[in-house]
């Protein structure tokens, strides 16, 4: 049997193929999990690739949904939970993977707007759905959260003030939400994933290009040894192994933590 048999799961920011809430969607449903898988929704190209990866998983043998999610409306946040209430009758697991990045770049030329939206999606969609999701899990006796935080989350490096704060904002929660719902057998963690090989990182390693510097030279001048010991990119699916721990048994007396991704790369200032 699988850890995760009879157990219901959503992953938010789970459309894109190489990103770690599709990866994540798939250790689950491998591992037995009924997954819902959730994204922003903008056009047609968006619900295809959604349900294209829900298509995916059940084509593996999985169960998977797909249902469209912006995690800045919460009228959409409650009409998927409604939905999965209906359909599988109960909650287990929610990673809270959705994120954006656009709060990088020069502090003194920040705009309000990637203030606004690092706040919105990193944050408070995030609490929307926890605030969703867990009189659910406290009525039928306990669940797991897992909140996508980012080493950012713990330390700091130029060029990302909006980022930052808003993923040191989502270490904070995880571990209010820890301290408050644990009595409730509700265990709410986070992961701090580093340098990992998704079209987010995809996207972030252009802006840290240094002038007349390659992108496969910028690729690998961001692991050397160094800044990340273990001298490598991670692959989505390694994320996705460290969400399955902390939402599985094996971690049942693990709340509040915030959990390095990172090949021991230190977490900034």
């Amino acid at each position: 049997m699988g850890e995760f048999n009879n157990k219901v799961a959503i992953v938010t920011g789970a459309a894109h193929p190489m990103g770690m809430g599709y990866a994540t969607s798939r250790r689950l449903a491998e591992a037995g999990a009924s997954v819902v898988l959730t994204d922003r929704i903008t056009d047609h190209d968006d619900q295809e690739n959604l349900e294209a990866r829900a298509e995916e998983i059940v084509a593996a043998g999985g169960e998977a949904v797909a249902i469209a999610v912006d995690v800045t409306m919460r009228e959409q946040i409650d009409a998927c939970i409604a939905h999965v209430i209906d359909r599988y009758g109960r909650l287990d697991i929610l990673f809270n993977n959705a994120g954006s990045p656009v709060g990088v770049g020069d502090f003194l030329r920040m705009s309000d707007q990637q203030w606004d939206i690092s706040y919105q999606v990193n944050i408070k969609g995030m609490a929307n759905f926890c605030q969703a999701v867990l009189p659910h899990m406290i009525a039928q006796g306990g669940g797991a959260i897992v909140n996508n935080a980012s080493m950012s989350g713990l330390g700091a490096v130029p060029l990302m003030a909006a980022y930052t704060a808003s993923k040191f904002a989502v270490v904070g929660l995880t571990k209010a939400l820890a301290a408050e719902f644990g009595a409730r057998k509700v265990r709410v963690n986070a992961v701090c994933p580093g340098m990992i090989w998704t079209q987010m990182g995809q996207a972030e390693l252009e802006h840290m290009r240094e002038e007349g510097e390659t992108f496969e030279q910028a690729k690998q001048r961001l692991v050397r040894a160094d800044v990340v010991p273990l001298e490598r990119w991670a692959a989505p699916a390694e994320v996705a192994d460290a969400v399955a721990y902390l939402a599985g048994s094996r971690s049942s007396y693990i709340s509040g933590v915030a959990l390095p991704v990172a090949g021991g790369m230190a977490p900034g200032l």
